[in-house]
């Protein structure tokens, strides 16, 4: 799936299989994880019924990249190697309208970077675009507004996403999507989303799990979320407009020198998919 795989990683796996048969039986009788999230019960894995997206991936300078995520632990990928360690990566920014889920309704803006799996060589660029290409790549969440109370404690306390709230004004149900997010009453990021050519459905049978990586307070995690549904997925080479504002993020991304134009860009009607309990990384 082209959108999802774009924010996170993808690879097929059964997550209940284990060659070990005590851990096949200790991981379908353990009791399910519950975090309390302003005085409201959680159970683990979270589920997202019905939720719409839409994403443009730039590149970005690979340098100023790997200063902004240094404290992480994390390295972002090479996509075009430059002189003197210099280069392109990625940078992802997407919008997701969460419609039926865990944790209520709301909006989400994320900005993603495709990182080196923790103890893993670096690959070579070609490695690397193959890899996004066909879903098998890490990211990070490097930014993560929201307009919910209740999500922004959630996303904080259960998996450690760097979530602060902000405003917005998106539209999901037009052929041109659209998003714009402000925070303190600043334009943060302003992006439309043109129309992509159809992708296949995908269904739970095709077992996707994504990877996404999250860094606060010091701690970095990795959180699966493992996609059970998307219809209407649409992708197509360019075709988004960025307009950036001012405030930390909006900086940052100007510090990334991101590309003038998208390298591709895609669009979801409908998602579901449901997000497990965090691994911390050492």
């Amino acid at each position: 799936m082209a959108t999802t795989a774009y924010v996170a990683s993808s690879q097929t796996r059964n997550p209940y299989w284990s060659n070990n048969t005590d851990e096949r039986i200790r991981t379908m009788t353990a009791a399910p994880i519950t975090h309390d999230v302003l005085g409201t019960a959680v159970t683990m894995p979270v589920e997202i019924r019905h939720a719409s997206c839409f994403v443009a991936a730039f590149t970005a300078d690979v340098a100023a990249g790997a200063q902004s995520i240094a404290h992480t632990g994390l390295t972002p990928i090479t996509i075009r190697p430059g002189l003197a360690g210099g280069g392109r990566t990625l940078c992802m920014l997407v919008f997701v309208d969460y419609v039926d889920g865990d944790l209520g309704p709301y909006n989400e803006f994320g900005v993603c970077i495709p990182v080196i799996a923790p103890g893993d060589a670096a690959p070579s660029s070609v490695s690397a675009m193959r890899g996004l290409f066909a879903g098998d790549a890490r990211a990070l969440v490097h930014h993560l507004p929201v307009d919910g109370e209740f999500t922004l404690a959630a996303g904080r306390g259960i998996w450690g996403f760097p979530k602060t709230l902000g405003d917005f004004e998106v539209t999901h149900d037009a052929p041109t999507k659209h998003g714009v997010v402000h925070q303190d009453g600043k334009l943060v990021v302003d992006l439309t989303v043109r129309r992509g050519i159809p992708m296949p459905s995908t269904s739970g049978a095709d077992d996707v799990v994504l990877h996404a990586y999250s860094h606060l307070d010091g701690v970095t995690r990795s959180t699966d979320w493992q996609l059970t549904e998307t219809t209407g997925t649409r992708t197509r080479m360019g075709g988004a407009s960025l307009r950036l504002g001012s405030g930390a993020i909006a900086d940052e991304l100007k510090s990334f020198k991101l590309s003038r134009h998208a390298l591709m860009s895609s669009s979801v009607e409908h998602l579901s998919m449901t997000f497990a309990e965090p691994e911390i990384i050492d």
